[in-house]
């Protein structure tokens, strides 16, 4: 039976920055669209001196948002732990230990673990519906989580196609900071579109980072993920442009009349580490160091954008 640590493992925590990041940016879209951190600061009010911004009404909607996205990436890192497992994928790696496969823990527990994790990012997403009226949510939701769990799973899982970087685009760049921003402000703007854009990007790239070392063994087994479609050289080109390319969407905020924006590009320097390490050619246990940091690169990217956004 697996240990608390090892199902700890299971949920892939240096994963979990890429599902905090896009809320992160959705949220301070969507305060930059109310007006911002200037508002409560000022204590601006209206009408029968109720404040412009209601902070505690947002925090929750804010708070509800990250529990949908964090259920959907723990319970997407089950899923597709359980059905790699027991397809035979997993049986050689080069990462860390999968549950399933190493015969921790028996296959069902980690499909239930799975269905556990969607459930409560479906409570979660039932009560931001509520919360903010926002019923497009329902439909882009349960397309969420069929999305998540088809990705490895069912006869024709789309993640063996080279397709993984459209879901994690769409649903952990798209969907999870334009979700957010309605939610929070009623609407979306430039802002939250363009760190949409950019925060999608990134988790594409910590994608990218993760096949490329992986594409030995995804091939052996069959799996073609687009890393073993471009080849190690172009897949390695392809993560440097998808880490560089959301500095390039900061030009949004700025037009969008948020110039502090700009104060994201000091999360440059957090790329500069995994960029480098991918331009060195390593391989295998060496790229596992470079999926975090990038994850961590990402999450400081969206905290300075929010920032800057919400300010």
């Amino acid at each position: 039976m697996a240990t608390v640590s090892e199902w700890v493992e299971g949920a892939r925590l240096r994963t979990l920055p890429l599902a905090i990041a896009p809320v992160l940016i959705g949220a301070g879209a969507g305060l930059g669209a109310l007006g911002g951190f200037s508002g409560i600061i000022l204590g601006s009010t209206g009408p029968g001196g109720h404040p412009v911004i209601p902070l505690g009404a947002i925090m929750l909607k804010v708070l509800m948002a990250l529990f949908v996205s964090l259920g959907l990436q723990i319970g997407s890192n089950y899923a597709n732990d359980y059905s790699d497992g027991i397809r035979g994928t997993d049986d050689v790696r080069v990462g860390p230990v999968r549950l399933t496969a190493s015969g921790a823990a028996p296959a069902h527990l980690v499909k239930r673990a799975a269905f556990i994790s969607f459930g409560v990012a479906a409570v979660a997403g039932a009560a931001l519906v509520i919360l903010s009226q926002q019923w497009w949510l329902i439909p882009v939701g349960a397309a969420a989580v069929l999305a998540a769990w088809f990705y490895t799973g069912g006869s024709r899982p789309y993640g063996y196609r080279a397709m993984g970087e459209v879901f994690v685009f769409i649903f952990f760049g798209l969907v999870a900071t334009l979700g957010t921003a309605a939610a929070v402000a009623g609407g979306v703007t430039l802002s939250a579109v363009s760190g949409a854009i950019a925060i999608g990007l990134f988790a594409c790239g910590v994608l990218m980072a993760n096949n490329i070392r992986d594409i030995p063994t995804d091939r052996e087994a069959g799996k073609t993920t687009l890393a073993v479609v471009l080849g190690d050289g172009m897949a390695r080109a392809a993560y440097i442009v998808l880490v560089a390319a959301p500095f390039v969407m900061l030009m949004g905020p700025i037009a969008d009349g948020h110039p502090a924006s700009v104060i994201a590009i000091l999360a440059l320097v957090l790329v500069l580490h995994p960029v480098r390490v991918i331009l060195s050619g390593a391989t295998g246990h060496e790229l596992i160091p470079t999926i975090k940091s990038t994850s961590l690169a990402a999450l400081g990217f969206s905290v300075l954008l929010a920032l800057g956004i919400a300010l």
